[in-house]
């Protein structure tokens, strides 16, 4: 049976619109099927032992906006498709994308093999590395030509 629920992250780099042009083209290709595009914000904190500092309401309130804005961004490259529908999540990336896909009951989980992550993804690996090991549905990772 063809993918029905295609969960796509978007993060506004263009590993994520590579993503998502790929999942719309996915989608349009299996009546019936819809998209669900998310993004996820996380506020940073820092933690010193067993103290952990959290972020000034200012940063907060800055990485609310700039989330927003990049859903919207999303948004727009998705009005050609009349059942695409967006979600903002907030937490660990990796984690948050699992949990609304399991929660969504979507089929496939589509994603860049990079975002705008670096010194994360460092020590941390990557968004979707940790997406592709844990997931309980088939993921596809998006490359860009130029990074082959």
């Amino acid at each position: 049976m063809p993918f029905q629920h295609v969960l796509v992250a978007y993060d506004g780099s263009e590993q994520a619109q590579s993503a998502l042009l790929r999942a719309k083209e996915l989608v349009r290709s299996i009546p019936g099927s819809r998209l669900t595009i998310a993004h996820v914000f996380h506020y940073p904190n820092l933690v010193v032992g067993e103290a952990m500092i959290a972020a000034p309401v200012r940063m907060e309130l800055d990485e609310l906006s700039d989330s927003e804005r990049t859903l919207d961004e999303a948004k727009e490259l998705a009005t050609d498709l009349p059942n695409a529908a967006t979600a903002l999540l907030q937490g660990d990336p990796a984690r948050a994308l699992l949990d609304y896909a399991e929660e969504l009951q979507a089929d496939l989980i589509v994603i860049g093999s990079r975002g705008l992550s670096t010194l994360k993804e460092l020590f941390l690996g990557s968004v979707s590395h940790y997406v592709v090991q844990h997931a309980k549905v088939p993921v596809l990772v998006i490359k860009n030509p130029d990074d082959l």
